[in-house]
Parts: C-alpha cells; structure tokens; sequence
C-alpha cells in the first residue's frame, strides 16, 4: 500500500503523492525521449501534486526533472544516431538563448493568453503529420549552407522561447519543426530535438533557480525518474524507427489537444 509511505514534511505532501509523482517523471521521460512532449505528463502531475506550489515554482521543478531526463536521452542518441553537430549546436545556442528570454518573461504573461494559439497550431501540426504520411521516413533537406543553418536557428530561437515561458509539448514542436521546415527524418530530429531540448532546460534554470523557485526535492526525485525514462525511450526509439516515432508523436499530440481543450472548456 502507498499510503504507507511516510510524508514529507516540507512540502506537506505524503507517499503516495511522491511515488505518483515519479512515476509521471519516468513516463515524461520515455514520452520526451521517443518525441518530445513529456512536459504533457509531467506538467499536469505536478500540478495535481503540488496545489500549494506557485506557477513559476512548478515550471522551475519541471525543468530541474526534465533536465535530467533530457540530458540522458541526448547522450544516447549521441552515440547511436550521431546527429550532425554542425547544425544541433548552433540550434541548440539559439535554444538556450530563448528559453533563456521566455523563463525571464514568464513570470508577467498568463498562460491563458497562450493557450488558444498553442491549441490551433497543434491541430494544425497533427493533421499535416497525419494526413502526410511520406513526411520524415528519410533526411531530404529543403535547404543548405546558410539557409539551412539559419532555418535551424530560427527553430531554436522561437522553440526556446516557448519553453522557457511555458513548456509542454516543447520536444513536439522541435520534432515537426525540423521534420516539416528542415526535412529531416524523424530519428534524425528527435536526436536534434534531445540536444536543443537539453540546452533550453538548462537556460531556464539559470534563470529560475537564482529565484529561488526550484523544489529540490520533488524535482530530483522526478529527476531520477526521468533519467531511466529518457535512456529506455532513446533506446526504444533508435531499435524501433522512424514508423514508431511518427505514430508515438501523432498519439502524443492528440493527447495534447484534448489536454488543451479541456482547459479551455472548464
């Protein structure tokens, strides 16, 4: 039995709550990893585990967990994808810029506001994933030399920006837009993806934690969590190829919408 467990003291939470909440840190962190998007599982339960908590506080605490979770996926991808890093790092200095301005901005703008345009855009890149099944089974860049590079860091820069102000779906929107704008297959974009993701976590950090917004605690244990989601969804992914993670983006987006959507309805 989880209740069981003993409380936390400082946070007044008990057992149950935190093995719930680690449980949402290993399923975000094989989500994030196959396709981006783990902040759909692990943004939601930190709400409904942290009620006392304050909105920058669970953005600090979901970016200390998904870095952790990040950072293990894009080492794996490293090594078995060995994505060109002649574009993944300028993407992911323009990513880290971003994420950088919108942690900075995130605490004057409501979520609210963005809520209706991030649904519309989801919609949209759902169904043009859906209904263009051809889309990301191989590399064919649209682009090269200067374009390319500044095609990706217009990605990481705009990307970035979201996530730092706000965040789910953030590893989605950095797989479509390099599949859709780049041309790159799916695996070759969520092993970019990993690495741009893993630089705008950090830049949120840097400005959250001399806030003083980060719960240590729940976002190490979570952390952890995500370590071993994010190292069996880059090995899953890698093993499985590009038809599963089209089908695991498709579902995670789908989830998204309907997420969105219920917000905006209640």
């Amino acid at each position: 039995m989880l209740a069981a467990l003993p409380e936390l003291p400082d946070l007044g939470i008990d057992g149950r709550t935190i093995a719930l909440l680690t449980l949402a840190g290993l399923v975000a962190g094989w989500v994030d990893a196959v396709v981006g998007g783990g902040g759909l599982v692990q943004l939601p339960a930190l709400v409904l585990g942290l009620p006392g908590a304050s909105p920058v506080q669970l953005l600090a605490t979901n970016k200390l967990a998904s870095i952790c979770g990040t950072t293990t996926s894009a080492i794996t991808y490293l090594r078995r994808v060995r994505p060109d890093l002649r574009t993944a790092i300028p993407l992911a200095i323009a990513a880290f810029v971003g994420s950088a301005a919108g942690a900075f901005f995130a605490r004057f703008i409501s979520k609210d506001a963005f809520t209706p345009i991030i649904l519309v855009v989801l919609v949209l890149v759902g169904a043009y994933t859906l209904f263009k099944p051809s889309m990301g089974q191989v590399t064919a860049l649209r682009f090269s030399g200067r374009r390319h590079l500044g095609t990706a860091i217009l990605i990481g820069a705009l990307v970035g920006f979201y996530d730092g102000i706000l965040g789910p779906g953030t590893g989605s929107f950095f797989v479509f837009a390099l599949v859709g704008l780049c041309g790159y297959a799916f695996i070759e974009a969520s092993a970019k993806a990993k690495i741009a993701n893993m630089a705008t976590n950090l830049a949120a950090l840097v400005v959250f934690i001399p806030q003083g917004a980060v719960i240590w605690q729940i976002g190490l244990l979570m952390g952890a969590a995500n370590v071993l989601g994010g190292y069996l969804g880059a090995r899953t992914a890698v093993a499985r190829g590009h038809g599963f993670v089209r089908a695991v983006f498709v579902i995670v987006v789908s989830a998204f919408i309907v997420r969105l959507t219920y917000d905006l309805l209640t």
